[in-house]
């Protein structure tokens, strides 16, 4: 019996390689807008951050993804991302034991 792979990415804050689905997949388009991915089927660059509002923050603090897709950002976005993976982590939370 085939073994299926198991899709892996690395978190820019960390470069920690984690599973994809622990992961948020952020993405700039070609006209440089930058936004969050949840699908993870939008067309253009993307990078990827653990789902952990620490670690976004982190992002946030270092301007992480400014220099990732080498643009500015406006801070709404990081804000909105926050929101987002706090949510998330919140979720993960909940339904951990179903």
């Amino acid at each position: 019996m085939k073994q299926r792979k198991i899709p892996m990415r690395k978190d820019i804050v960390t470069g920690e390689m984690m599973e994809k689905k622990e992961l948020i997949r952020v993405v700039r388009n070609k006209e440089n807008e930058v936004s969050l991915d949840p699908t993870g089927k939008k067309p253009g660059r993307g990078a990827y951050v653990m789902i952990n509002v620490d670690i976004v923050k982190k992002a946030f603090k270092n301007r992480t993804f400014d220099k990732v897709f080498e643009t500015k950002i406006d801070d709404s976005f990081y804000e909105e991302l926050i929101e987002y993976v706090d949510h998330q982590q919140a979720r993960r939370e909940l339904f951990k034991n179903e």
